[in-house]
């Protein structure tokens, strides 16, 4: 009997090791039906077999073509039997897929971000009218407050007019403006003002608890 005894490392390997050794030794007896009417009923059963191994997967789109795929990945594409959906190859299984292509972005002035130049490209395509001059003052004002999370001294607004025809190639320009950019007290100040008020909400909080236990 000592002589009998299998190990896993001497035994067949495991292509989809979720579905055992039992489903596995199904499919090898599938490959070596003489007929393809025999094979065809064989991988039938196997199918069924796998689908109430994995209830799981009967929520997914294509449950059976799943199964199918499997069934001949796990037969080492060697099976031949009909399929009611195309039969995957091989080659596509272990074909590397293509490698990602990240954006390269440089911006010459990093600290407005990469997406201010979107946001430029934008208002360039909008027709002239109130609506484009909005918002061409809105990207302006943001790309202050930008500039002071960069540098907390002080921008003058012809700085940003010049970054902003810069950056949109001359088609923005807002340095013959007499408008003025909101001033960068108040944008520094709106902003520890938020940060305050946080604060004050989460001590307050943190009181309440204390006077509670």
């Amino acid at each position: 009997m000592i002589d009998d005894l299998e190990y896993n490392t001497e035994r067949e390997h495991l292509i989809i090791p979720e579905y055992g050794r039992h489903l596995q030794k199904m499919i090898n007896y599938a490959k070596t039906r003489e007929t393809k009417e025999e094979r065809n009923k064989v991988a039938k059963a196997i199918i069924s077999v796998m689908g109430n191994l994995q209830p799981h997967l009967r929520d997914v789109p294509d449950f059976q073509h799943k199964l199918w795929d499997q069934l001949f990945i796990m037969s080492n594409f060697e099976l031949d039997a009909d399929s009611p959906y195309p039969t995957p190859s091989e080659e596509e299984l272990k074909s590397r897929p293509e490698p990602l292509r990240y954006p390269q972005n440089h911006p010459k002035y990093r600290f407005y971000g990469n997406n201010i130049k979107t946001m430029i490209d934008v208002a360039v395509s909008w027709e002239d009218g109130e609506l484009k001059e909005a918002l061409v003052y809105t990207i302006a004002n943001h790309m202050k407050k930008c500039f002071l999370n960069w540098n907390k001294d002080t921008v003058e607004d012809a700085v940003i007019f010049d970054h902003l025809y810069e950056l949109s190639e001359g088609q923005l320009n807002l340095k013959d403006s007499d408008e003025d950019l909101t001033d960068a007290s108040s944008l520094m100040r709106a902003k520890s003002k938020y940060g305050k008020s946080n604060q004050k909400k989460s001590k307050k909080k943190y009181s309440n608890n204390r006077k509670r236990y």
